[in-house]
C-alpha cells in the first residue's frame, strides 16, 4: 500500500500539473534561484534536474532556500498546517500504532473532522499513511542488509504475525524472500505484446516466480530487477514460449484453465487464499468476504484482499475473479481497467479487449468506410453525363465551325466564348430523368410491326 506523493515522480508530477491537491503534503525548491514553492504554484516551470523535494517548511528553509512571493509556502492555511501537525505527529512515532483519538487529541482535532481532512488533503487516511511508511522503512532497512528481526522492529511492527501479514503487500513476497532478493537463483524471463499491453514472465528452475502486465516494458524489467537485484537474469524467449502461448491462447478465449508450474513464496495465509481463488471457475465471481469464509477466516476480509494484492502471478492465481461485496472492483495490481476487461471477456465467454487497444479497434470500422463506396455505379452516370456533354459540345463544335466559315476570322474569337451556355446543363437531375430505358424500348416494338407487315 502506498500514499500519495512519496517518490519523487509522484511529486514531479504533480509539480508539472500545478496540483493543488499536494499543498501541503510536499514543497519543491529550485537550486538557480533559491526559492521553494508550493506544488501548486503558478511559477514558471523549472527542469527537474533543478528540482529538490522536502517534506516540511521547516527542512526546505534550514537547506537554504527562502520562500516564494507568489505562492508563499510559509503561509499555509489552516487545515494545511493541521494535516501538517498530524503528519509530523506520526512521522515521529512510526514505531506505535496510533489511534485515530489519539492523533486527534495531538493536534486537538476532532476523530471525524480529522479524518476528512487528512483523507482529503494527503489522498490516503492517516492509518494508511502510517502503513504506507512503516512499510518504506521496512523495505530500506532490509536493502541495507538488517535482519528481518531489527527490521521489523524498526519499522514498527509488534509480532512477527503483523509483519508478515502486511508485509506481502508491500513487498510482494516474504521479508526473507526479499532481503535475500534472489540471492543464488538463475531467473529467466521474457517479454511480450499481448492484448493487456506488455507482459513479463519469469521463472526459475522450479516455476513461474511472476507474470505481470504493464504498458512500459523497460518498467516491468526494472520492477523485475528491483525484486530479483542478486539473481542472476537472463532473457529467454525460447524456453518461456510454451508458457506465453498458454496466456496467448487464454486472452484470445481458446483456453480456460493454466497448467503453469508455480514457484511463489507465500505465508500460510496467503497459501490458503491463493488455493481458494485458483478454485473459483472460469465466468464466476466472489467477493473478499466469501473467500474468507472459503478459508474458514470469516472476519478477515482485510487479509484476504492484503492477499490478492500480493499475488505476484496474473491469471495463474485469478485474483481478478474477487470483487467487493457491494459489486465494486476494488483494487488490482495491474490496474482496475485489465481487471474490467478479463471479467467481462470471462464473463461473454469473447477475447480479452482492453481500452489500451481501444485506437486499434477505431481504426477498424474506417477501414471498413472504404469500401463502402457504393457510388461506383455512379461513375457510369457520370461518365454517362460526360459523354452527353461531350457530345454535346462536339455537336456545337461543327455549328460553331460552320458559323465560323461564314464569318469573318476577326470574329472567330468572340464566338467561341459562348461555349460557357453548355455547362448550364450539367445539372445532374436533369439528364437522370430520360435515363429511364424501359420507356425508349416501346418504339423497338413498331419496327418489328413493320417488318412482319
Amino acid at each position: 500500500m502506498t500514499s500519495a506523493y512519496l517518490t519523487d515522480a509522484e511529486r514531479w508530477q504533480a509539480v508539472m500539473s500545478h496540483d493543488p491537491q499536494a499543498d501541503g503534503a510536499f514543497f519543491y525548491a529550485v537550486r538557480t534561484t533559491g526559492v521553494f514553492c508550493r506544488p501548486s504554484c503558478a511559477s514558471r516551470q523549472p527542469k527537474r534536474e533543478n528540482v529538490r523535494f522536502f517534506n516540511t517548511v521547516e527542512e526546505a528553509s534550514e537547506a537554504g532556500y527562502r520562500t516564494c512571493k507568489r505562492c508563499q509556502p510559509g503561509n499555509l492555511p489552516r487545515d494545511l498546517a493541521l494535516v501538517e501537525r498530524a503528519r509530523a505527529v506520526l512521522d515521529a512515532h512510526l514505531q506505535q500504532r496510533l489511534t485515530l483519538a489519539e492523533l486527534s487529541a495531538a493536534v486537538h482535532l476532532s476523530p471525524f473532522h480529522l479524518q476528512r481532512l487528512f483523507t482529503r488533503v494527503v489522498g490516503v487516511s492517516p492509518r494508511q499513511y502510517q502503513a504506507a511508511q512503516r512499510g518504506k522503512t521496512l523495505r530500506d532497512a532490509l536493502q541495507a542488509g538488517a535482519n528481518v528481526t531489527r527490521a521489523s522492529a524498526d519499522a514498527g511492527f509488534a509480532s512477527a504475525s503483523r509483519l508478515y501479514d502486511a508485509a506481502p503487500a508491500e513487498l510482494g513476497m516474504a521479508p526473507a524472500a526479499f532481503r535475500r532478493q534472489g540471492a543464488g537463483q538463475t531467473v529467466h524471463y521474457a517479454l511480450a505484446s499481448t492484448t493487456l499491453g506488455w507482459m513479463l514472465i519469469a521463472a526459475t528452475g522450479q516455476g513461474i516466480c511472476q507474470i505481470a502486465f504493464g504498458e512500459d516494458p523497460g518498467a516491468l524489467v526494472d520492477a523485475l530487477r528491483t525484486q530479483f537485484a542478486r539473481a542472476d537474469l537472463r532473457v529467454d524467449s525460447e524456453r518461456l514460449a510454451p508458457y506465453i502461448g498458454q496466456v496467448n491462447a487464454y486472452l484470445h478465449g481458446s483456453r480456460q484453465r493454466f497448467t503453469l508450474p508455480l514457484d511463489v513464496p507465500a505465508t500460510a495465509f496467503q497459501r490458503r487464499v491463493w488455493d481458494a481463488l485458483q478454485q473459483i471457475p472460469y465466468g464466476e465471481i466472489r467477493s473478499y468476504s466469501e473467500i474468507a469464509s472459503v478459508i474458514g477466516r470469516p472476519r478477515a476480509v482485510r487479509a484476504v484482499a492484503s492477499a490478492c494484492a500480493a499475488n505476484p502471478v496474473a491469471l495463474a492465481i485469478p485474483c481478478h475473479r474477487v470483487k467487493q461485496k457491494g459489486g465494486a472492483l476494488a483494487g488490482y495490481r495491474w490496474g482496475l481497467a485489465r481487471k474490467a476487461a478479463l471479467l467481462a471477456a470471462e464473463v461473454g465467454g469473447s477475447a480479452v479487449v482492453l481500452p489500451l487497444v481501444l485506437s486499434q479497434e477505431l481504426q477498424k470500422p474506417q477501414e471498413l468506410q472504404e469500401p463502402q463506396k457504393p457510388q461506383e455505379p455512379q461513375e457510369p452516370q457520370e461518365s454517362q453525363e460526360s459523354q452527353e456533354s461531350q457530345e454535346s459540345q462536339e455537336s456545337q463544335e461543327p455549328q460553331e465551325s460552320q458559323e465560323s466559315q461564314e464569318s469573318q476570322e476577326p470574329q472567330k474569337p468572340q464566338k467561341p466564348q459562348k461555349p460557357q451556355k453548355p455547362q448550364k446543363p450539367q445539372k445532374p437531375q436533369k439528364p437522370q430523368k430520360p435515363q429511364k430505358p424501359q420507356k425508349p424500348q416501346k418504339p423497338q416494338t413498331q419496327p418489328q410491326v413493320d417488318d412482319l407487315a
